[in-house]
């Protein structure tokens, strides 16, 4: 039963990482595994076992998510973009509680700068969020004739986009959009399940797969090293990332979707999903 809900939780991740705006690591320190998760990363091998037992199930489902998943978050995305996203939010809100406990009765000498952080991670994921109408961000990629630089720069951006997916509240899929990457990968993933273009897109998806991994690998240690270190400052910066974040999913959805359309039948529906998404995120968070 625990490693059902370990799949449950890392299928959610993986479904998070899929859609511009919602952080995989928001999702997981909601769902209550964020800790073990970055320590199981950056000790592998000190306790192999152990850690295996625990991530292999939450690899098994954030790659069914993505595997899966990536078709029918697209027509989600394109028919019902309002439900689909505040979905996401309700996951995101109903697992705030659980971060609240986290800082709860904890005291700093210097609780001024632990709020000076916070105000500056929720800075920076609003100024993502709203970066099209900031600074009208465009970039373009084509993955027709890949060179070697190419595979290389792609291996890059999926190290970028690994720490993001890792950092709660920022976005690597909206990280991806802003670098021009998101929609090539999506679609080399969607081709991949479809057996089309083979040999091309295995190679897409291995160098951008290994870079997600150096990524991954890179930042938890990095985050670990914080939490012992600096931990409520830690915490003050994440709740800000999380809160932005509520924000900066409808904010992707209304950049990303064109011509979208707010009628009030998908405002009444989007309301039910929310519940419907917090109600889960709260349940998860408590397992």
């Amino acid at each position: 039963m625990d490693n059902l809900i370990l799949v449950l939780k890392g299928f959610v991740m993986g479904v998070a990482n899929i859609i511009p705006g919602v952080s995989g690591g928001t999702l997981a320190l909601t769902l209550g595994i964020y800790e073990k998760f970055i320590s199981s990363i950056s000790h592998f091998f000190s306790k192999l076992k152990e850690n295996i037992k625990f991530l292999l199930p939450i690899g098994i489902g954030i790659v069914i998510a993505i595997l899966s998943m990536s078709r029918i978050i697209s027509y989600s995305y394109e028919h019902f973009p309002i439900p689909t996203s505040l979905f996401f939010v309700g996951l995101v809100i109903g697992g705030i509680p659980l971060l609240f406990q986290k800082v709860k009765g904890k005291k700093e000498k210097k609780e001024v700068s632990s709020w000076i952080v916070f105000l500056l991670s929720l800075s920076l994921v609003l100024i993502l969020a709203f970066s099209k109408q900031l600074f009208n961000l465009d970039f373009s990629v084509n993955f027709d004739n890949i060179t070697i630089t190419g595979y290389f720069i792609l291996l890059v951006v999926g190290i970028i986009a690994a720490a993001t997916m890792v950092i709660p509240g920022v976005s690597g899929s909206l990280v991806l959009m802003l670098l021009g990457y998101y929609y090539p990968v999506l679609g080399a993933i969607k081709e991949l399940t479809k057996f089309k273009n083979l040999e091309s897109n295995i190679m897409i998806a291995m160098f951008f797969g290994f870079g997600v991994l150096i990524g991954i690998v890179l930042i938890s240690k990095l985050i670990e090293y914080l939490l012992k270190k600096y931990e409520v400052k830690t915490y003050y910066g994440v709740m800000g990332f999380i809160i932005a974040s509520v924000v900066a999913i409808p904010v992707s959805t209304y950049n990303e979707v064109p011509n979208l359309v707010i009628s009030f039948p998908q405002v009444i529906i989007g309301v039910i999903f929310l519940m419907i998404g917090y109600m889960i995120g709260n349940k998860l968070g408590e397992k």
